[in-house]
């Protein structure tokens, strides 16, 4: 029988801290899961490692390998691959709550419908504080949109999404790029679903020194093609104010001086915004190149 709920673990080069995960599926109440290991390219034992866990025959394993892609190449695949009806990415420094299924399957089977597209639950850190706030307890559902931009809900939360709808969008690939915001895809989905609000926490998060939360504004100066795509398809987005577009607009102009791209204005789906958008894009894309000049040339070029 097929499981209700797909784990996906998208990793590169986390053969050291990978065995956390796995020993907290280990230990989940409810065992109606498999897990998806997405290997973007490890060099190191995560192989070797997986094949003895998957030799262990304790928890649903399925392991995929590909040549590094990137975060969002890497959730791709995982889209492709997953053929259960929920999934949820678990990153491959953080762990589940010993719970965390069994949570995420009955609170969706009690609130299903058809406007919904899945989860959102919380995120704590390893001491069990939650990452900045609770969810509105008010409201029953809402779209990610609203829970950051209407409730102002802070700090990264757990999302669970119904399947058929993260085949949805995928992410695309620019040559010699990394990174493209996962925002994308779920602001696309945004569009015409809620997700149900969970105020409980099922994963613990530890921000990892080689992680692409501690590395941002390199990541934004040698992803620059996938952040300007991102800007672009948030200045269209139906709902948000004219003050989110524009701040989208000021990391649009930033991101394409970056790129050297010489028609972002003519590119641009709002283009008045954007002219008034370069002064302080050029201040950014300053900033940018500042911050990171010494970075550029001594970071590992994953």
């Amino acid at each position: 029988m097929k499981p209700t709920l797909t784990v996906f673990t998208p990793t590169y080069n986390r053969a050291y801290i990978l065995g956390r995960c796995y020993e907290s599926l280990k230990r989940q109440t409810c065992k109606d899961f498999v897990w998806l290991i997405i290997d973007d390219g490890s060099t190191d034992n995560t192989r070797e490692l997986v094949d003895r866990w998957i030799q262990e025959n304790k928890v649903p394993i399925k392991y995929h390998y590909q040549e590094n892609q990137g975060m969002h190449g890497a959730h791709n695949t995982a889209y492709e691959l997953i053929d259960t009806e929920l999934n949820v990415c678990i990153d491959s420094d953080d762990y589940m709550a010993d719970d965390a299924v069994e949570k995420i399957i009955s609170f969706w089977r009690r609130h299903v419908n058809e406007k919904t597209a899945g989860i959102i639950a919380l995120d704590s850190y390893t001491d069990g504080r939650i990452i900045w706030t609770l969810l509105p307890e008010h409201v029953k559902s809402s779209t990610l949109f609203d829970i950051y931009n209407k409730y102002r809900v802070k700090g990264d939360k757990k999302l669970i999404y119904r399947s058929e709808l993260t085949k949805r969008y995928p992410y695309p690939l620019f040559p010699g790029e990394k990174y493209v915001n996962l925002a994308y895809k779920y602001s696309m989905l945004d569009r015409d679903y809620e997700l149900l609000i969970m105020n409980e926490t099922v994963c613990y998060v530890e921000y990892m020194n080689d992680g692409s939360s501690r590395n941002m504004l390199k990541q934004y100066r040698k992803n620059p093609r996938g952040f300007a795509f991102w800007r672009k398809e948030a200045m269209k987005l139906p709902f948000g104010s004219m003050m989110y577009k524009y701040r989208q607009a000021v990391h649009y102009v930033s991101s394409s001086l970056i790129s050297n791209n010489r028609y972002f204005i003519k590119e641009s789906p709002r283009k008045f915004l954007t002219v008034f958008a370069i002064p302080p894009g050029i201040l950014l894309f300053l900033y940018i190149m500042f911050m990171t000049g010494a970075d550029r040339k001594t970071a590992d070029e994953r």
